[in-house]
């Protein structure tokens, strides 16, 4: 069965995040044979996780299917994971982006994409309802956090994720310093 990658960027950011870049420039130089996937997710929650749930139902018979999340794409890589049983490894993941989020409710500006759109507190319901309360696989999942973390406070990952496999590192930051030490460990913890 041939591997897929599908990596699931955060909250205003796109394919050309940095951590996306590496993982693909890994894949390319050293695993050409794994197929890579990283959507541009729709802004909204209810539409970001249909269209990667529709993504892994199309594909997962045709594929051996491992998930990389980070920050907002950590959230939904632990919703689709849980939901499809796929491993998934989590980098700096929002834990309650439902409350995390209602700082920014109102227009937004993609910095990537330039998309310009209105978050409304509806839109917080919608990440609510995709919350996996309790981890019925933590086996599955791999935390990569680092403790200066600015935008989020890491020691709600350490305890949700308190079960699963984790690897928390002093000081860094949201973009994860340092991500391109991890490519080639992720792509084995996969299974790709």
């Amino acid at each position: 069965m041939e591997s897929l990658l599908l990596y699931l960027h955060g909250f205003n950011s796109s394919p050309q995040s940095m951590k996306a870049r590496l993982m693909a420039q890994y894949c390319q130089a050293n695993r050409p044979d794994i197929r890579l996937e990283i959507p541009q997710l729709p802004s909204y929650p209810s539409q970001a996780a249909h269209a990667i749930d529709t993504l892994v139902t199309d594909l997962k018979s045709a594929y051996r299917i491992g998930l990389v999340g980070s920050s907002l794409g950590g959230y939904l890589a632990t919703w689709l994971s849980q939901r499809h049983h796929l491993p998934a490894v989590l980098v700096n993941p929002a834990v309650k982006p439902f409350e995390l989020l209602t700082d920014y409710l109102g227009e937004q500006v993609n910095p990537y994409t330039q998309e310009k759109y209105a978050l409304s507190p509806p839109h917080m319901d919608e990440l609510k309802v995709l919350e996996i309360p309790e981890l019925n696989q933590p086996d599955l999942l791999w935390l990569l956090q680092q403790e200066g973390d600015e935008v989020l406070d890491y020691r709600q990952a350490v305890e949700k994720y308190a079960a699963c496999r984790q690897t928390v590192e002093p000081n860094g930051d949201h973009s994860f310093i340092g991500f391109n030490r991890y490519p080639a460990d992720i792509v084995r913890f996969l299974g790709l």
